[in-house]
């Protein structure tokens, strides 16, 4: 039995196990039937050329852990962003770790999405924005079908959250191989203001395999500060689609850092419904071996008068393959829209690979747009003045590396993020860079 037909033939017996509202079964029963025509993705579609799944689904995953695993906090401590007071809600193989999180309802809710799926207080929110922008193609029908875990975030209007909130998924290993499917939903009400980090790590070697999908709303003059730190073990498969719509005057933006796991792929779109609202789309990718990270965006221009932004690096090494395919759509009624888009890449192995293919479809006359990518390797001669200064060829490298990616990293606004990116980039780079990381 393929993965596809496993996944059909236990759909009622999660189904059964599970206490919802009639709104949400009747989604699930709509999503499972979309996902049995559709399937899961292949390199005959267009968005899908240039990464296979092959390799990913022929494993017999589990779909439901067999039992729970505690976890002690000194043995996962360094996943954390420990060096800050966070909210933390954490999933140990799919299920919710009281002891290892921090979740309240003082004030927002920063929860779980099974209470928000089984509860009538929080059906209000659930009718008016769960399912609502994730499109209905094979993988997020699948995540829609099997939803019930993953994190609820609702902040109510003029609301500060008063600090960051840490999503992490972990995989203990306890599985021969495990398929996660943690479903997350973000409202972000009008003035109000959050900061989320979310992570997943496996623990051991077994194989991993995650369809995660979050949907973002952001109110009016809302501010969405997001951070995706993918550094997991070359066992682990990630599919992360994010989904994000924005009203007039908000911002958003997404930090998406990856670096580890044997295929990545980031599915990341933005609908700008309103005007004056700013959108920013920022990635580091470095990684080795043969591991493969796929990035495709989407930033739609509906109304005038808006801005998006995104800035995409990547450092590929040995048989390494990188993917960028980012879209810009601007619509006829979007003038005076501003949208920049690029992508830049170094290639440290000739046997590594890059694809890279910018697009821009606009359909207003009075904007602003550029797009772009380059493909390269090092600068020689910057190379050489950095040896003939004394620096060591090592070091040296290393530091143009970190130079050509830093300037992503001056957007992250969490000091604390930024200093624990630094020093995976080191690590990867494998050179200390001698000056405060």
């Amino acid at each position: 039995m393929d993965l596809k037909d496993k996944l059909l033939s236990s759909f009622l017996a999660f189904e059964d196990g599970r206490d919802v509202n009639n709104y949400v079964h009747d989604i699930r029963s709509e999503a499972i039937k979309a996902f049995e025509e559709q399937g899961f993705p292949t390199k005959k579609q267009e968005a899908w050329k240039y990464t296979s799944l092959n390799s990913v689904l022929k494993q017999d995953y589990s779909i439901f852990p067999k039992k729970e695993d505690a976890i002690d906090y000194r043995d996962v401590k360094k996943y954390f962003i420990h060096d800050i007071d966070t909210y933390n809600i954490v999933f140990i193989d799919g299920i919710y770790s009281s002891h290892l999180s921090q979740t309240t309802h003082d004030k927002f809710d920063v929860c779980l999405m099974s209470s928000a799926l089984n509860h009538e207080k929080y059906k209000p929110v659930i009718e008016n924005y769960f399912n609502k922008i994730a499109p209905k193609d094979g993988l997020n029908s699948l995540n829609t079908a099997f939803s019930h875990e993953g994190a609820y975030i609702h902040i109510p209007k003029n609301k500060l959250v008063d600090k960051p909130i840490q999503i992490v998924n972990f995989a203990t290993g306890n599985e021969a191989s495990l398929l996660l499917q943690p479903r997350n939903l973000v409202v972000v009400g009008e003035n109000s203001h959050v900061q989320i980090i979310e992570r997943h790590q496996s623990l051991n070697d077994n194989p991993v395999f995650t369809n995660a999908v979050t949907e973002i709303f952001a109110d009016k003059r809302a501010i969405v500060d997001y951070y995706k730190i993918q550094n997991d073990r070359q066992s682990a498969s990630l599919i992360d689609n994010t989904y994000i719509d924005q009203k007039g005057e908000s911002l958003c933006s997404v930090h998406t850092f990856s670096f580890g796991g044997k295929l990545t792929r980031n599915n990341l779109n933005f609908y700008q419904n309103g005007e004056r609202i700013n959108s920013v789309l920022n990635g580091v990718t470095i990684i080795e071996d043969k591991q493969h990270v796929d990035h495709n965006t989407l930033v739609h221009h509906i109304e005038p008068n808006c801005e998006s932004h995104q800035d995409y690096k990547g450092i590929f090494d040995d048989k390494a393959v990188g993917v960028f395919n980012g879209k810009v759509v601007v619509n006829k009624e979007a003038q005076k829209t501003n949208a920049y888009q690029s992508n830049n890449n170094i290639l440290v192995s000739d046997k590594a690979t890059i694809n890279s293919k910018p697009q821009l479809e606009i359909f207003a006359d009075d904007v602003r747009c550029t797009h772009g990518c380059t493909i390269g390797q090092l600068d020689e001669d910057a190379l050489f003045y950095m040896k003939s200064r004394g620096i060591p060829h090592k070091e040296a490298r290393a530091l143009l590396m970190y130079a050509f990616a830093n300037n992503v990293l001056e957007s992250v606004k969490i000091p604390e993020v930024k200093k624990r990116i630094n020093k995976i980039i080191a690590n990867k780079l494998n050179v200390s860079l001698g000056f405060d990381l």
